[in-house]
């Protein structure tokens, strides 16, 4: 079986500082190793971060054209959380701080789920999940 050692997902941002406002606020570390004038490196766990670079820097990575995340739907990242509180204050951090609720909770028993969009549009999906509640039929 393949396995990672890490995960680095790469977003691109229209302003650095009030990207790394907005993340710091909802309770995420920057990791200042991997971030400077162009970029941020936010923990999300254990070798897992999100990169969020500058929408110019980004571009020098690629030559196809970058899409705006308010408008085209780039991907979604979920990111699990221990119980719902956490899902609850993650999202209403967000909410709080100048992101979006694109669609309201989802709970379905063994999981919970809500969603968020940063202040550049990219979706998160915050969920808790209870593997032994998982129905058979799913």
């Amino acid at each position: 079986m393949t396995r990672t050692q890490g995960l680095f997902i790469n977003l691109p941002i229209t302003d650095l500082a009030r990207t790394r406002a907005f993340y710091t606020a909802l309770g995420f570390e920057i990791n200042e190793n991997f971030s400077d004038d162009k970029a941020i490196a936010v923990v999300l766990g254990d070798k897992q971060y999100a990169m969020l670079l500058k929408r110019e820097f980004f571009q020098s990575f690629t030559k196809l054209a970058l899409a705006d995340p308010a408008k085209y739907l780039q991907c979604l990242v979920a990111i699990q959380f221990d119980d719902k509180k956490e899902v609850d204050a993650i999202v209403e951090a967000a909410l709080a701080h100048g992101g979006g609720e694109p669609h309201p909770p989802e709970d379905m028993g063994f999981m919970y789920q809500r969603a968020f969009s940063d202040p550049d549009g990219h979706g998160w999906g915050p969920f808790w999940m209870d593997p032994a509640g998982i129905p058979a039929d799913h």
